[in-house]
Formats: structure tokens, C-alpha cells, sequence
């Protein structure tokens, strides 16, 4: 019989260095997100040791969406297919705009 303790099915839950993948359904969202508005820019987000390579799609207004990519070859694949420009953030930053957009979430203007 196995020892069960109270936080045993957090730990097995909580693998390091299992990251969850980009999947087809982020590209789908990517995608439809950035077809809904206009001025999008792709902002790259390198792995780390708790995320995977992500990609921030931002918004002429501001408006911003985040999603996982299998890889920085597929972030630049998807902003040429799409015609987005995609952005190292770790030499860019993030553009004003979108600090701007977040804090007027904030304050409940948008």
C-alpha cells in the first residue's frame, strides 16, 4: 500500500522541468486574436525555467494576448506568414503602449 500524504498530489503535479508545449490551439488563438485587430506587433519571449518560449501579440491600442510557441524559429515563422513583426523583448522591451493599456485595466477603463 502506498504512503499518501496531504501534499503528495501537488508534488506529482508540480514536475520541474516539465513545461507544458505549445499546442495547436494557442497558434488558432494567436491567430484569430491578431486577425481581429490592426497595428500587431509579435513580441518574443525567450524560455525560462519556468515557462516556455512565449509570444506577446500587442495591439495598436495597447490590447495584448500571450501565448506559448514550440520555439523561436516558430515565433518568426508565424509573424512572416502573417505579416507581423516580431520583436526580441529582451533587447526591445515591451512598447508603451501596451503598460499603458494594462494600467487602464487596472483602473477599469477598458
Amino acid at each position: 500500500m502506498e504512503d499518501v500524504g496531504i501534499f503528495d498530489a501537488l508534488r506529482r503535479r508540480n514536475r520541474p522541468g516539465q513545461l507544458r508545449g505549445a499546442s495547436k490551439q494557442d497558434t488558432a488563438h494567436l491567430l484569430e486574436w491578431a486577425g481581429q485587430r490592426r497595428g500587431v506587433e509579435a513580441f518574443l519571449e525567450p524560455r525560462t525555467t519556468v515557462t516556455q518560449t512565449t509570444v506577446v501579440l500587442i495591439a495598436h491600442d495597447g490590447e495584448w494576448t500571450r501565448r506559448r510557441v514550440a520555439d523561436e524559429d516558430a515565433a518568426y515563422d508565424f509573424g512572416r506568414k502573417n505579416g507581423i513583426p516580431v520583436y526580441e523583448v529582451t533587447k526591445v522591451g515591451y512598447p508603451q503602449r501596451m503598460r499603458d493599456y494594462t494600467a487602464r485595466q487596472k483602473r477599469g477603463e477598458v
